[in-house]
């Protein structure tokens, strides 16, 4: 098992990674990654199951489930009646057809979270574009409260529970007391290091490093582009010289003949 100075120090590093990368790109890469895990059947058969249990949206989706089989069963009769024998027969299924479909449309959009399939004009399923952004609102707002849980949540759950201890001590007589007492703050033994100090003193040490990484980075980056445009310089500026010594002869040549 870690230490309690390893955990807080990759803690830390986490934390300057998700602040240099950004909430946006880190829920977009997770999404995609959910969806490369779980196929669109292993998505469809966990939203069932999670809507077995009693839930806010369980009483939605079992009316949806509902109406979508109804649909399918007033399809199915109408294309096993004859629209030309029995118009009658089949003007009656075909308006109750359109309003169990309108029905079954408007619970789809309504449902939160929902990504159950919707019905179009030529009955195969599609999602609703609505419902889909209100599911990516609500994966991201479930994606940036774990996330935050799972480290500044994290991180304020470890300097209060181990706010009393001392991670690690400094030799006596080394520093003065006011020294002693700053790096003890707020409740560590006086001459220790307080996890509070010590999580500040890895993120100073990590935002500064990662700061030193992307400027020398940004800089090989410069030094590169500026060769590689310096090269096609070189060999216009021969090109052009050659040009113009040619153009300067071509008179002379005509002044001898």
């Amino acid at each position: 098992m870690p230490s309690l100075l390893t955990t807080v120090f990759i803690l830390q590093l986490l934390i300057h990674l998700i602040n240099t990368t950004g909430a946006a790109t880190i829920n977009s890469l997770v999404r995609l990654s959910l969806t490369n895990l779980m196929s669109q059947a292993h998505s469809q058969q966990i939203w069932m199951l999670y809507n077995k249990v009693p839930t806010p949206t369980s009483k939605a989706v079992r009316d949806q489930s509902r109406l979508r089989s109804e649909v399918l069963r007033l399809k199915k009769e109408m294309n096993s009646t004859s629209s030309q024998d029995e118009f009658a027969k089949w003007a009656k299924l075909r308006r109750q057809h359109d309003k169990v479909l309108a029905d079954y449309d408007k619970t789809s959009l309504s449902t939160p979270l929902a990504i159950m399939p919707v019905l179009n004009e030529s009955h195969s399923y599609s999602p609703p574009a609505e419902s889909l952004k209100g599911s990516k609102a609500s994966f991201d707002s479930t994606v940036t409260v774990a996330r935050w849980l799972s480290t500044n949540g994290l991180r304020f759950f470890l300097q209060f529970w181990y706010a009393r201890q001392a991670l690690f001590w400094i030799p006596q007589g080394w520093l003065p007391s006011y020294v002693e007492w700053m790096l003890s703050f707020p409740r560590s033994p006086r001459g220790s290091i307080s996890i509070q100090v010590w999580g500040i003193a890895c993120a100073s040490v990590i935002q500064l490093v990662g700061g030193a990484v992307v400027a020398l980075y940004v800089l090989a980056m410069e030094q590169r582009a500026g060769k590689g445009k310096g090269r096609p310089q070189k060999l216009g500026a021969r090109g052009t010289s050659s040009a113009a010594r040619s153009q300067a002869r071509t008179p002379d040549r005509k002044k001898e003949l």
